[in-house]
């Protein structure tokens, strides 16, 4: 694909600064771009690169004279790459139609367009929308419903009544609807809690790879539109996330915590069940969460506290052993002291 600097610019939402009709082929890093390549520069800390770089021209917030060529000035240099190198990502590979190979039952219903490659199976009466993609190993259970143009990757395993909405992209491994962590002691054994309900991901949700997402015991866990999950993410059951949520990776949310809209969960955080976290909230990673988090509270530490308290105690944590070391000396002084005057 070619298309001009002044064409990209109109679709970033920027302002080119010098030659608008400068034809760009793709898109690189600062460092391993070349002719004929678009870049971009975010922070201060690229400052050689940008100096050396042998791009045709660079996507930043103002301009630079270490960049002679042409320059696209935006407001957010990242989200004007994002939109930028969309334009030359190649399209999602689909298998031309539907493979003989794949396991179909004779009561789903598939629609327009749909790419299902070999060795898919799709169980009794499930739904798969128009443009839908199911790589190999996908297995779609009963009654299951896939939205329109939704990309389900290979080995992604779709439980029995899960709902997935329209342009959904589940990465490789995800496990949607296994049972949730449902059990009652009796004496020394564990009784298992049947889990009776399903899982709901809402449009335009992304769930990266080897996720797991419970089943509801009664209800549903309920992953609402434009949530984006990273890779190795575990959500308990009667989960609730917001809209626009992020979740980094190798977090775990127990069962029936509420999150709220636009919230920012950092990678390795652990949420205890029962609890609710505010709108706009941001948790810091490897945060322990034991207590609800109030609406645009940003917190850190395990457990919680806010984050700038978190900074400060991190800072004496290193400090700990001279402070004791001191403590003790000045403990042996007051016992000298006391002894001279008793």
């Amino acid at each position: 694909m070619k298309i001009t600097l002044e064409k990209i610019a109109r679709i970033v939402g920027g302002r080119v600064v010098g030659d608008g009709g400068v034809v760009i082929s793709g898109i690189n890093s600062l460092e391993a771009a070349g002719p004929g390549e678009l870049s971009f520069y975010t922070h201060k800390r690229y400052e050689k690169s940008l100096a050396k770089t042998k791009a045709s021209a660079l996507i930043l917030s103002e301009k630079t004279e270490l960049f002679k060529g042409p320059q696209v000035l935006v407001e957010n240099p990242a989200l004007g790459y994002a939109k930028a190198i969309a334009l030359f990502s190649p399209p999602v590979p689909s298998y031309p139609g539907i493979s003989d190979r794949a396991v179909i039952h004779e009561t789903s219903r598939l629609g327009t367009n749909v790419s299902i490659y070999p060795h898919v199976y799709i169980g009794i009466e499930a739904i798969i929308g128009d443009g839908v993609i199911l790589f190999p190993g996908v297995f779609v259970g009963d009654r299951v419903r896939i939205g329109d143009r939704s990309v389900i990757y290979p080995n992604v395993t779709i439980m029995h009544d899960t709902r997935i909405g329209k342009e959904v992209i589940i990465h490789a491994g995800s496990v949607i609807g296994s049972d949730g962590f449902g059990f009652v002691r009796d004496g020394a054994r564990s009784v298992k809690i049947p889990q009776m309900g399903s899982v709901q991901i809402d449009d335009q949700v992304e769930i990266g790879a080897n996720n797991c997402i419970d089943r509801a015991t009664l209800g549903k866990t309920w992953i609402q539109e434009g949530v984006k999950t990273d890779n190795m993410v575990h959500v308990g059951h009667n989960v609730v996330i917001g809209a626009d949520t992020i979740v980094v990776a190798q977090t775990g949310v127990s069962g029936s915590v509420e999150i709220g809209r636009q919230v920012i969960i950092g990678g390795q955080v652990g949420i205890s069940d029962h609890i609710k976290i505010g709108d706009n909230a941001m948790i810091g990673s490897q945060s322990g969460v034991a207590k609800s988090i109030g609406p645009g509270e940003v917190v850190s530490g395990s457990p919680t506290m806010p984050h700038r308290l978190w900074l400060k105690t991190t800072r004496l944590i290193r400090r700990l052993p001279g402070l004791y070391q001191e403590l003790r000396e000045l403990e042996k002084r007051v016992k000298r002291l006391e002894k001279r005057d008793s």
